[in-house]
């Protein structure tokens, strides 16, 4: 639960000292009282089943409402929250109005913006995972030209690649260009150029945090960024920990700096209204048993 005030840096934590203890002692994370089932919480750290569900229900209806969806008074009193009921209930705005101020990128296809509700949406973090060679890669390039593109598509304005794992595939990109369909009938001043992409590699973990704390919030504010790509957010923790223990204190330690760095990305969104895309690999381990089994098979 340390990462409970890097998440809702106002969430009122006094309320709640008779369980905070018992779930850090656990291991217990704010996205497992958001995941979770309250009783699997409550029987892993101990706890009274009633105070860990008024808990999580406080915890959503408090993210909630700093995502601007509506949450009425009477919400916010019945969990006593002591943020100005007033300035909440006249300022948040209803999920259906949130949407419509979106401004959104476009992903050049048609049906995939349609089932994102047009498009990649800025002052969000966005996730793409799969694993590897599905092309996430190849998805998150596109953006870096459509970006660029005047409205409706794009938002006329540079972008930001940042690399964990290999530089920018310039070459990749070139082709993009020379052969989609959209770009290739556009005239040189309104297609997308190369030169408006900034290009920037982490190798380690260390770099990684330096780069995404102090250099990417002057580049966004200098250059007016529309787009930030990091692909991929967790390869150097990966590298890290294959490096270091792996045991429950130090997944734990992660697990809060990953939920630290999602609230710092997505305010650096807010704050710049831009978007920003982050790319995760997926990938499943056999066991003995089961690699036995494939081979009978």
């Amino acid at each position: 639960m340390t990462d409970l005030l890097h998440t809702l840096p106002n969430f009122p934590t006094k309320l709640y000292t008779h369980l905070i203890p018992s779930l850090e002692k656990n291991l217990i994370t704010t996205t497992d009282l958001l995941t979770l089932d309250p009783l699997e919480i409550a029987k892993r750290a101990k706890l009274p089943l009633l105070d860990v569900r008024r808990l999580t229900n406080h915890v959503l209806a408090s993210l909630q409402s700093q995502l601007g969806v509506v949450v009425g008074k009477e919400a916010l009193r019945k969990y006593e929250d002591p943020v100005n009921v007033e300035d909440a209930g006249r300022l948040r705005s209803s999920a259906l109005a949130v949407a419509e101020r979106w401004s959104v990128i476009s992903t050049t296809d048609p049906t995939l913006d349609s089932a994102l509700g047009g498009g990649i949406p800025t002052k969000y973090l966005t996730e793409v995972t799969g694993e590897s060679g599905a092309g996430k890669t190849q998805f998150l390039l596109s953006l870096l030209l459509s970006t660029q593109l005047p409205a409706p598509r794009g938002l006329s304005r540079p972008t930001v690649y940042i690399s964990t794992e290999h530089s920018l595939p310039t070459s990749r990109l070139a082709q993009i260009l020379h052969k989609h369909p959209l770009y290739s009938c556009l005239s040189p001043a309104e297609k997308p150029s190369l030169n408006r992409i900034f290009s920037i590699q982490t190798p380690d973990l260390e770099s990684q945090e330096h780069i995404l704390t102090y250099q990417l919030p002057v580049l966004l504010q200098r250059h007016h960024v529309g787009l930030v790509v990091i692909d991929s957010i967790a390869a150097n923790y990966r590298a890290e920990r294959s490096s270091t223990s792996s045991s429950g204190a130090a997944l734990g330690l992660r697990s809060t700096q990953l939920v630290k760095l999602g609230h710092q990305l997505r305010n650096l969104a807010r704050e710049h209204n831009c978007a920003i895309v982050l790319s995760n690999q997926v990938a499943d381990r056999f066991s003995p048993q089961q690699q036995q089994q494939q081979r009978l098979m």
